[in-house]
């Protein structure tokens, strides 16, 4: 999908004042109100916008511990075991990936001990040949598509 000047400028709007009100925004970038409802419409229907909800922090939900684990699965047996993970809470992301392993999970724990527990856990589902844990000690790059959206408005002024 194509991203132009506008769209860029909505989307920066929406990162940086997310609680914002749709006339509000409209006011900021002087259009239409209708103008842009119909702008966020398109975006959210192209799949650009994927949520409008709250961004929770897992740490102070009391799980503070981030750890990556790489599975790998027996051949045949990937869309089972992603669908197990999916029962797993403290799985708050999975992906398919290429090269040492076949799935990545991001998870969460309140301490070491939980961690284990959940890689425990992870290594007893039906198809998981093993596991490889690598704990985040610290964030230095907080998710962000702030960036990206500043250099898409760039190159599409220009």
């Amino acid at each position: 999908m194509a991203v132009d000047e506008l769209d860029t400028r909505i989307l920066h709007l929406l990162l940086e004042q997310p609680r914002t009100s749709v006339r509000e925004y409209a006011r900021i970038l002087g259009v239409a109100r209708g103008t842009l409802q119909a702008r966020l419409d398109r975006l959210e229907r192209d799949g650009v916008i994927t949520g409008g909800g709250p961004s929770l922090s897992p740490a102070a939900l009391g799980h503070p511990v981030l750890a990556f684990v790489h599975i790998e699965v027996t051949q045949g047996h990937l869309d089972d075991v992603g669908d197990a993970l999916a029962a797993v809470p403290e799985i708050v992301e999975a992906f398919s990936i290429t090269g040492g392993g076949d799935l990545l999970t991001r998870v969460v724990a309140r301490d070491n001990a939980h961690l284990e527990d959940v890689i425990q856990k992870l290594i007893s589902l039906p198809g998981v040949v093993r596991t490889r844990t690598e704990v985040a000690l610290r964030e230095r790059v907080p998710h962000r598509l702030l960036p990206l959206v500043e250099s898409i408005g760039r190159a599409a002024r220009g």
